[in-house]
């Protein structure tokens, strides 16, 4: 028994070092998380707009009214991947007619407007999650997470971090491209 017990912290340590080892894999692909909400309904939720913004909020009601896949995105002031992804999701708004919402997370609406009014807006809707609890029901694992939402509110695609670099941004035009919000081969 008192060799079991002198063992246990050995053991422990070896459990916690595999997942260390693991976590840093650089094979292992965050995308590759799955999300119980591909093919599913969007989940319940109704954000209050951004204070200080012109942007009307945004709940679940809005993604049911649509008949075309839009972008709903993740995203926070303090957030520093966020700021780098923000051209390519203002092109896709601007340059190529996407629809993009917002989903501001745990942030202070006026770092929020500060923030839009830096770099642009190019979200025709913001729901401000500051309590976190949207981003819980969305299954975030952090910011920026980017889904694509088809007609009746179907989550149809789940990107995990910044759609950033050449790779990324060709991955989720693809994955636009198989719901039908961009014609085959659009900017190529």
């Amino acid at each position: 028994m008192v060799r079991i017990l002198a063992s246990a912290p050995l053991l422990i340590a070896a459990v916690f070092g595999a997942f260390f080892l693991w976590g840093l894999n650089p094979d292992r692909d965050p995308n590759a998380i799955p999300s119980v909400l591909i093919s599913q309904p969007a989940p319940e939720f109704a954000l209050e707009p951004v204070a200080g913004l012109e942007v009307p909020g945004l709940s679940r009601a809005d993604l049911l009214a649509t008949d075309r896949p839009v972008i709903v995105n993740v995203f926070a002031s303090w957030c520093v991947p966020c700021r780098a992804e923000h051209a390519v999701l203002t092109a896709l708004a601007e340059d190529e007619g996407q629809t993009l919402y917002g989903i501001n997370y745990k942030d202070k609406p006026k770092d929020a407007v500060r923030w839009l009014k830096d770099l642009g807006n190019p979200y025709q809707r913001i729901g401000s999650d500051a309590t976190g609890r949207a981003g819980i029901e969305w299954g975030i694992s952090g910011v920026p997470e980017t889904f694509i939402v088809g007609a009746g509110g179907i989550v149809l695609y789940r990107y995990v971090g910044p759609v950033v670099g050449d790779e990324a941004v060709g991955t989720f035009r693809a994955a636009l491209m198989a719901a039908g919000a961009l014609p085959e081969g659009a900017g190529s």
